[in-house]
């Protein structure tokens, strides 16, 4: 661990599988073959200090929604620059519930992006919405902006744009900002990959109308399960709040004053105590991402993969090192020999997803990221790789490249 209290961190426990299917195990796990510790692809791990708030909590019986809460929302809408913020209980019902606030209607379309987890296109479904898919930058895996305007110029059902800030790094906000200013078209970020990220100093999380963060586990920080939408306006705030809530009004939690339809997404007190300590920590753990990512850009620089992009004027917090390579499964396999876990993100994008077969744009070519879902493989870069852990990497792919 290259945290300051590493002496007091302890094992979750808690899954440390991804979203899709990962060949990541526990860190600290013994390889079949040699018995020597595996670098794993994911570390959760719980600070000393969010064990006792947890601890605490239990003691005084305060489980479900209440005062942690909302000093959680409060302090990670200040740590983004937003107004305010609204927890939720994933990133999908964030995503979901921002969707519902911001007036989507059935049919509408939203512009988003066929290379993420699912959930960023079935959030649009769930709330009555169209996907519409335009494709990456080849370069940054983020969402083209120039394939967003082409689509947006020739459709008249497009009522907002959903980006997504893929693997730790942000879309190109300002680009695509310039593109809703003149449509007149909402933005939600996924920002579900992507805590502490910014742009010319901005972090994400307050560009658009609303952003949506993850709290799983292999996230940047986490809650266990659990999300949060933040935003600088206060009709969405209200409405996400209300959404999460059963649709309750000014009543809060315990009344039923129930205004308009809506579901329990709500986060729990001891989830929130979890992330009021992992925030205290986001960033280091970033920084300390951005260590094994610098060391990685370094020693691999002259092998023939594609090491991650950073666009001037962004700051990567890596998510996920995501290499490209004409060899992905042969160098998974090497990599795995040498007891390094590594993942594909993502090896089918959205719209050749079989639930994606009847929306009107599954059949539609996006080249660019369909030849990344082909090539791309992440490598750890988690903030609790040691310099043994990172040399076992580095040595892993250039044994791979050099000894054939």
């Amino acid at each position: 661990m290259t945290d300051t209290d590493t002496d007091t961190d302890v094992e979750t426990g808690i899954d440390a599988g991804t979203e899709p299917s990962d060949a990541g195990s526990d860190a600290g796990s013994l390889g079949a073959a040699d018995g020597e510790r595996r670098v794993s692809i994911a570390d959760p791990a719980l600070s000393g200090d969010a064990v006792d708030r947890v601890q605490s909590l239990l003691e005084d019986g305060t489980l479900a929604d209440g005062p942690e809460v909302r000093a959680f929302e409060k302090e990670f809408a200040a740590f983004c620059g937003a107004d305010r913020g609204v927890a939720t209980s994933n990133g999908t019902t964030a995503l979901h519930a921002a969707l519902e606030a911001l007036g989507l209607e059935e049919g509408d379309a939203v512009v988003t992006s066929p290379f993420s987890f699912v959930a960023s296109a079935n959030a649009i479904r769930l709330a009555g919405g169209t996907p519409v898919f335009a494709d990456i930058d080849p370069e940054t895996y983020t969402i083209d902006p120039d394939d967003v305007d082409r689509i947006v110029g020739e459709r008249d059902d497009v009522v907002g744009l959903l980006p997504v800030h893929l693997y730790g790094l942000a879309a190109d906000m300002p680009a695509l900002l310039d593109i809703a200013d003149e449509h007149d078209l909402f933005v939600v970020e996924d920002a579900c990959q992507a805590h502490g990220a910014t742009i010319r100093g901005k972090r994400v999380g307050q560009f658009g109308d609303a952003a949506c963060f993850s709290f799983y586990p292999t996230k940047n920080m986490t809650t266990g399960e659990g999300g949060m939408v933040t935003t600088t306006r206060a009709d969405v705030a209200d409405g996400v709040a209300r959404y999460v809530n059963h649709g309750r009004g000014e009543t809060g939690t315990g009344g039923y004053d129930h205004v308009e339809l809506g579901h329990n997404h709500r986060l729990t007190s001891v989830a929130a105590a979890i992330g009021r300590a992992q925030l205290e920590r986001l960033p280091s753990s970033n920084d300390a991402r951005r260590e094994n990512a610098a060391v990685y850009d370094e020693e691999l620089a002259d092998l023939p993969i594609e090491t991650p992009t950073e666009p001037q004027g962004h700051r990567h917090v890596y998510h996920q090192y995501t290499v490209r390579t004409d060899d992905r499964e042969a160098l998974a396999a090497t990599l795995d020999a040498h007891g390094v876990d590594s993942a594909v993100y993502y090896e089918t994008p959205i719209h050749r997803q079989p639930a994606y077969e009847s929306v009107s744009t599954a059949a539609t070519r996006l080249p660019r990221a369909e030849r990344a879902a082909d090539a791309v493989l992440s490598l750890p870069v988690h903030p609790g790789l040691s310099e043994r852990d990172r040399r076992t990497v580095v040595e892993a792919v250039r044994n791979h490249y050099t000894s054939s």
